[in-house]
């Protein structure tokens, strides 16, 4: 999009890299800037060896922004993303105009990633695509749709151990129900209504503690909602950015009808 533009920043999930946001990035490139990066370890991010926390990845976006020479952005992240973006949120909200969770949590039990921790250390990342790919979809788009499944089964094959285990720590060390009561902007949650590895229960709780927040579930979609159901994803997505961007172009600007959640 044109420099100009609000910028809209793109956090990805963990296992994954930036291409994810394909979709959104050529809706939103006609009214924003768009920037979506790759988060250490992941894509062509390189991470060093050891773990991370999130306030270390929080402190990657901060780094990233200055170095761009960026003011504010609108802040969208996905699974791993929203956790960056809730932290980022509490450690810089002056940098923030808003904030867009997607598909993600405040807390998740450890012994899953204790599991998966175990598993990337003694046999690799291979065993855990598979069942990373019925995580991120249904079993129904997976049928319909299974170049996109290998094509996401490609980009987690592509992911660094190093930047796995460090951004799996992460996660397991992740204390933030609590804190986000603190966030004070405009927030908006989106799940997809059968994703399994952050339910519409997580997304709720977020919203919850959340004041400013409100909640969008998106029907027959799991876990990487924004590519299975991109155009629902999308119009979620669009219509709270324009009512929180200033201009009278952005409140102007139309999107679809949404059901939004409780």
């Amino acid at each position: 999009g044109h420099p100009s533009r609000p910028v809209v920043l793109l956090s990805h999930s963990h296992f994954c890299d930036h291409s994810m946001w394909s979709p959104q990035i050529d809706v939103l490139k006609e009214h924003y800037r768009v920037i979506a990066y790759d988060t250490r370890g992941h894509g062509s991010s390189q991470g060093p060896e050891g773990d991370y926390t999130l306030e270390e990845l929080a402190d990657d976006v901060r780094q990233l922004i200055d170095w761009l020479d960026l003011d504010k952005v609108h802040f969208v992240g996905l699974s791993l993303g929203g956790m960056i973006g809730m932290t980022f949120a509490l450690q810089a909200p002056e940098r923030l105009h808003s904030l867009l969770l997607c598909d993600t949590a405040a807390e998740m039990p450890e012994s899953v990633w204790t599991d998966r921790i175990a598993t990337a250390r003694s046999k690799g990342l291979s065993p855990l695509i598979e069942p990373t790919m019925k995580r991120w979809f249904t079993e129904g788009f997976r049928i319909r749709s299974p170049e996109t499944v290998s094509a996401m089964s490609h980009v987690a094959a592509g992911t660094t151990v190093t930047g796995y285990l460090g951004c799996a720590e992460a996660i397991r060390a992740m204390r933030l129900a609590e804190k986000i009561r603190e966030i004070d902007l405009p927030t908006r949650v989106i799940v997809g209504a059968e994703d399994p590895a952050t339910p519409v229960s997580a997304a709720t709780q977020i919203s919850d503690a959340i004041e400013s927040a409100d909640l969008v579930v998106i029907d027959d979609a799991a876990h990487l909602a924004n590519l299975e159901q991109p155009e629902k994803f999308t119009a979620a997505m669009l219509e709270f950015l324009n009512e929180n961007t200033v201009g009278d172009e952005y409140k102007g600007l139309r999107t679809p009808a949404l059901q939004k959640g409780p």
